[in-house]
């Protein structure tokens, strides 16, 4: 019996989609790497009988980077990223193991049925994918095609078998223009982010950002925001007069007339139409027009119009919004977010879908009402050939979803059932009146058929007070005519929904990019969001803004960008070379980026008058180990210690606090020491600012503190603080922590991982004896009289944290709260003891201390 394996992009699709294929008789399993299950079931398969291994990916299975040595920001210039650098693919989440999982399933198997989502991304992974099982797949014989590719817009019984019995195959052309993209943004956004990062944080200590980045989609987005903001402060408020009539008939409520002329700039003009109007006694009716109009139903719904009316109508983000819309399409409520198409197929079953809809009690009279009157055929609207528009696919209550979810799904839902329906028709009167030689007009709407309205009701035309009935010649009195005087208003900041339409209009960004982009520029602290979603440049984005257009423009217009997301797309179409696009595109921004950084000192004369120099930045903290005199603490992101004296800079652990560590000295450089905290429920060590950024052994890396020091004699270095190794990763060592007392706890050096101990004791100290079971060093631990928890009230013991039975009952073991995804390390929030979790697998020596204390004086000297 021949073996399909199946491969979707989420572990709950594959779940879904088996479950569907299989009828429900499936049996499932866990895969090797915890994350994914494996559904199997039997079947048929092109005409025979046929085993199916159901599984799933977790979005992409590689990433592109450049090798080792070109990721360090210290020894590489950023001008060689553009040509130099060599790149790789590298598995995008390590911890996942996802190229073995995906052979150890694909070994022996048959066929491939990729059932990634239909878009380039998908394509893109579906390349990953085979990348990874077609080395381990049985040999196909001569001429037989084994890797098939599936086509679906929804997670519905009908959709699915659907794709089942009509197989494709992968496009590869849409998945090289994902490749394209992603070297051209590595490239191009490393060589620029790397240079102005360090130019400008060595120079200035209150930018508040920890990367300046720079991105050829992200930065056009943050232009947008800026030049709003200009526009915002160049404006100059300019006073107009407006002519304001009321008038009434036979003892009828008054009317509010319009000037024709709408405003006028001049004041004494204005005063003068004002005389010429106060002389008439009366308003004439000159004319009375009816006319029957109509307001259209919306297009049908496409990713863009949906981020647009969830941040302005709902109050979503787009990077929110997106998240919720692939939860609803996973768990088969609407069909594929992403899509750039506004026209249904002439195939698609609108009536099933609107059926599916009869029950709930917020629009079931709507939609039976439009079940048994026909439904309108939706306005013909763009088709961009990749998925049918926005559709809701099941009945669901509020009750389920809740939340958001429910407010998303109730949106797309009566958005469709508008779609549907018939347009609104109103009646519309149009007054015109004279007052002496002036010109005015009064217009009033009536409704005469809701139409789509009536489920989009904030689409509704408001009710107005109807007219009265009149005919040309009719007099009506003139209660009142005066003068109002306003202003010029400036425009206000964009909201996210205008510039979703202007990112979209100028073509930065893809549908499934566009709130990526939106989020990064928030992130980077380059704009806030304000009430009502506004997005609000800060300094820092403003300066960057008025930089580039300062030296060159093209980095920060939307032109260029737009320019080479069509040689992109002419790519997935197969018109376009790959090697030809990147090599013409990175040559541009080659040019671009020398001309930047010989013309930097344009966008630093913007720096300078809105940031301070880091000399002048911060609060002294500690002693530099080279002049003596105090450094000062940068708190402002990125938190740095910097010496004014020797123009030095130490970069420092983030996302915690620092203090000054008893006034202790590293004894390598006679720095003072720090303490890096992240917090009572998290872990703190001390650091040599020194050490920190020059790792003085061999086997330390840039960023260790004194827990991860391997100096043979320091007090603070994990040689004389190591206690044994990590009970859940596999390369941490637990340290204690000497600041911890009463409430004394050791920490792991890599993961989150903390154990409580020995709470209230007086002292704890690491002993130089090792544990005989386990090889992790024992603990001497010294309690007050009234509050030692030793039997018979004995307040001295030494032992092991993990063997003893005296010390069982002391030890928690519990997972930091940790604010930086530098400390994240175990799964979940196990508590428990940590007895007997010391040892290690095969008896590795502990790696706490060397055993050897030559060897290890001998590294202390390299």
């Amino acid at each position: 019996m021949k073996t399909v394996l199946m491969v979707a992009e989420k572990p709950s699709l594959a779940q879904s989609i088996a479950k569907i294929l299989s009828r429900g008789n499936m049996s499932s399993r866990k895969g090797l790497n915890g994350a994914c299950s494996v559904h199997e079931y039997t079947g048929s398969f092109l005409g025979q009988s046929a085993r199916f291994k159901m599984t799933s990916v977790c979005g992409h299975v590689m990433t592109l980077d450049f090798i080792g040595k070109y990721n360090n920001w210290d020894k590489v210039d950023p001008a060689e990223l553009f040509s130099k650098a060599p790149t790789e693919k590298k598995e995008a989440n390590p911890k996942l193991n996802m190229v073995k999982f995906l052979q150890v399933e694909g070994r022996g198997c048959d066929y491939i049925v990729l059932w990634l989502d239909c878009d380039k991304e998908g394509e893109n992974i579906c390349f990953e994918v085979l990348d990874a099982t077609a080395p381990v797949m049985n040999k196909p014989r001569a001429n037989e095609r084994t890797v098939y590719r599936t086509k679906f817009s929804s997670i519905t019984d009908t959709d699915i078998c659907n794709a089942m019995n009509h197989l494709g195959e992968p496009n590869h052309n849409e998945a090289l223009s994902v490749d394209a993209r992603q070297e051209l943004d590595l490239r191009i956004g490393c060589a620029f982010t790397r240079f102005q990062t360090k130019y400008f944080q060595g120079k200035y200590g209150n930018l508040d950002s920890s990367l300046i980045s720079f991105g050829p989609c992200q930065t056009p987005t943050l232009g947008f925001c800026v030049e709003r903001h200009d526009k915002i402060q160049s404006f100059k408020p300019e006073t107009y007069w407006v002519l304001q009539a009321k008038v009434n008939h036979e003892k009828e409520s008054c009317l509010t007339l319009d000037w024709d002329r709408v405003r006028v700039f001049d004041r004494e003009v204005a005063q003068m139409f004002l005389n010429i109007t106060k002389v008439a006694k009366e308003a004439k009716v000159e004319s009375v027009s009816r006319k029957e109009k109509a307001k259209q139903r919306p297009l049908a719904l496409n990713t863009v119009e949906m981020l647009r009316v969830a941040s302005m109508a709902l109050g979503m983000g787009p990077q929110h919004t997106m998240q919720i819309a692939e939860r609803l399409y996973t768990q088969g409520y609407i069909s594929y977010p992403r899509t750039e198409t506004t026209h249904y197929p002439e195939n698609f079953d609108l009536k099933s879908s609107l059926r599916q809809q009869a029950n709930n009690p917020y629009w079931a009279e709507t939609v039976k009402a439009l079940l048994s009157e026909g439904i309108n055929r939706p306005r013909k609207g763009h088709d961009a050939g990749d998925h049918p528009p926005i559709t809701p696919m099941r009945a669901a209550s509020e009750a389920e979803l809740g939340g958001d979810g429910w407010r998303l799904y109730e949106y797309i839902t009566r958005h469709f059932i508008a779609t549907v329906s018939a347009d609104c028709k109103y009646l519309q009167t149009t007054i015109a009146f004279s007052i002496g030689p002036e010109c005015f007009t009064c217009i009033g709407k009536t409704v005469i058929s809701a139409g789509f309205t009536e489920i989009m009701p904030w689409q509704s035309i408001p009710p107005e007070e109807s007219l009265p009935t009149c005919d040309r010649g009719d007099t009506f009195t003139i209660s009142e005519v005066k003068l109002l005087e306003k202003q010029t208003n400036p425009p206000d900041y964009l909201t996210e929904a205008e510039l979703i339409t202007l990112m979209e209009k100028h073509g930065i960004g893809t549908d499934a990019s566009i709130p990526v982009h939106i989020n990064n520029i928030c992130q980077r602290n380059y704009v806030t969001v304000e009430s009502g979603r506004r997005l609000k440049p800060t300094n820092l984005g403003i300066v960057l803004v008025h930089g580039y257009y300062k030296i060159d423009a093209e980095l920060v217009l939307p032109t260029i960008r737009s320019a080479v997301e069509k040689q992109l797309n002419l790519i997935a179409l197969g018109k376009a070379n790959y090697h030809q696009v990147l090599e013409h595109t990175l040559d541009i921004f080659k040019r671009k980026f020398h001309y930047f950084v010989d013309s930097i000192a344009g966008m630093d004369e913007l720096m300078e008058v809105s940031f301070s120099p880091l000399a002048a930045t911060g609060k002294p903290l500690s002693r530099c180990g080279k002049c003596h005199r105090f450094m000062k603490y940068i708190q402002a992101k990125p938190s740095r210690l910097h010496c004014s004296h020797c123009d030095e800079t130490y970069s420092l652990p983030q996302n915690g606090t620092i203090k000054l560590y008893k006034e202790l000295r590293c004894p390598l450089d006679d720095f003072e020491l720090v303490l890096w905290s992240s917090g009572s429920r998290g872990k703190s060590y001390p650091l040599c600012p020194y050490c920190y950024n020059h790792p003085p052994f061999r086997d330390m890396k840039k960023g260790m503190g004194c827990n991860e020091c391997t100096h043979p004699t320091c007090q603070h270095s994990l040689n004389m603080l190591g206690i044994g190794q990590c009970v859940e990763c596999e390369n941490g060592v637990l340290v204690l922590d000497p600041t911890s007392g009463p409430k004394w706890k050791m920490a792991c050096n890599k993961c989150n991982v903390i154990v409580h101990f020995f709470e209230n004791a007086h002292k704890v100290r690491v002993s130089g004896e090792t544990c005989e079971s386990c090889d992790a060093a024992l603990v001497d631990v010294d309690f007050n009289k009234a509050k030692s928890p030793l039997p018979g009230n004995e307040t001295q013991h030494s032992g092991c944290v993990f063997c003893d039975p005296v010390f069982q009952d002391l030890v928690e073991l519990k997972h930091a709260a940790m604010k930086h995804p530098m400390h994240r390390g175990g799964q979940g929030k196990r508590q428990g003891r940590g007895r007997g979790k010391g040892r290690r697998p095969g008896g590795r020596p502990n790696p706490k201390r060397p055993k050897d204390k030559m060897a290890a004086l001998a590294a202390y000297f390299v």
